[in-house]
């Protein structure tokens, strides 16, 4: 059995391609227009294959990059691998399966969390905030949570929105994980009022911070 290119997976992506979902799709600024399901279903076929998955990313294709990273082998990747493959992620949803998905599981990624998380990109430095709020949250053992909300609670509110959205999630993390902290985390949140006219739908919980805070450490009964 001949093994899968990465022309024969794009042709396939190509015959998934739905153009309302495509519309709905770059209102986000994803430009594809494959149903994630579909594409979900083509990874579980095709299994890991990590030579398919970098010819699948050298695409530059929005969709078989999604799928590169649902195929790909994520401790196999170098760290400035990964580190070139973010900063070519501009689609927002392939910026994300590439942090939680293989960055999330590399050896690299406390290196690259602590670049990222500097550097002056803010796309590239909202990378490295998601990392950090994965710490808080999991392995907080040596993070300056302190020095955190410093940095939040004077960059956060002029931070451009995908990097202000990154820096949220750390301060709600940062305020539902550690009780010692909570207090601040919800006065920086209150005062700096970040996403606090967000529309949020019924039965979903806020992205404001205190609201987020409060809700999860209720649920808890902490």
């Amino acid at each position: 059995m001949s093994e899968t290119t990465a022309a024969e997976v794009l042709a396939e992506l190509a015959t998934l391609e739905d153009p309302k979902m495509r519309e709905a799709n770059e209102k986000r600024g994803d430009d594809h227009g494959v149903n994630l399901s579909k594409l979900r279903a083509v990874a579980k076929r095709l299994k890991t294959q990590q030579d398919l998955a970098r010819d699948l990313w050298a695409t530059n294709d929005t969709a078989a990059r999604l799928l590169a990273l649902l195929i790909c082998r994520p401790k196999a990747f170098e760290r400035g691998e990964l580190d070139a493959m973010l900063r070519e992620a501009r689609a927002p949803k392939v910026h994300d399966w590439l942090v939680n998905y293989v960055v999330k599981k590399s050896p690299h990624a406390e290196e690259l969390r602590v670049a990222w998380s500097a550097d002056a990109d803010p796309v590239v430095a909202s990378a490295g905030w998601a990392l950090t709020t994965e710490r808080v949250a999991k392995k907080p053992e040596g993070l300056d949570l302190d020095g955190l909300l410093d940095t939040i609670e004077a960059e956060m509110k002029d931070a451009p929105d995908r990097l202000q959205w990154a820096m949220n999630h750390t301060l709600a993390q940062i305020g539902i994980e550690h009780p010692g902290h909570r207090a601040r985390a919800l006065e920086i949140g209150e005062r700096l009022g970040v996403l606090k006219d967000y529309p949020t739908p019924p039965n979903c919980t806020s992205p404001y911070a205190p609201a987020w805070i409060n809700e999860m450490v209720s649920r808890r009964g902490a």
